[in-house]
């Protein structure tokens, strides 16, 4: 069995271009930059950034087209597929490798600071539920008031 498999998290680059396809569905092509930090060898910090081309089909790309915007994060999980043709120019063949969208979820926003999720189904301005409040004689869930730093995050 091969396995075909993308997983990336990162903020948009560039607003998402919607476009319809000759059948009548929609594509929108969009691009994220992801970063990874580490040490060299002398010991410096270093930071390397990635630039991925994605390309999403149907209704994920109208629902990515109306509600997200150059630089806001993203969930991304999808395939790798690389494209070539033949250049109108004639100066040979053109190769484009890009990712699949399969599924998706809205990274936070400064406006409310949590995620939607959903496979990118549910809009951006339906924040996520309340806390349950306590009801009489009952305890109810109690969340930590400290919000979580993604620096924090040990991978």
């Amino acid at each position: 069995m091969y396995v075909n498999k993308v997983t990336l998290y990162g903020n948009l680059t560039r607003d998402p271009e919607l476009k319809a396809l000759p059948g009548g569905n929609q594509v929108a092509e969009f691009s994220i930059a992801t970063n990874r930090t580490y040490k060299d060898k002398a010991g410096a910090k270093q930071e390397e950034v990635d630039f991925h081309n994605i390309v999403s089909f149907g209704k994920q790309a109208e629902v990515i087209a109306q509600y997200l915007k150059k630089g806001r994060p993203i969930f991304i999980e999808g395939r790798i597929r690389t494209r070539s043709w033949e250049s109108k120019d004639g100066t040979g063949k053109r190769y484009k490798t890009e990712i699949v969208l399969e599924q998706f979820q809205f990274g936070p926003s400064a406006r409310d600071g949590a995620s939607s999720t959903g496979g990118g189904t549910r809009p951006e301005s339906q924040a996520p539920s309340a806390p349950a409040e306590k009801e009489e004689g009952g305890t109810g869930i109690q969340y930590p008031e400290e919000q979580i730093n993604a620096d924090d995050i040990p991978f």
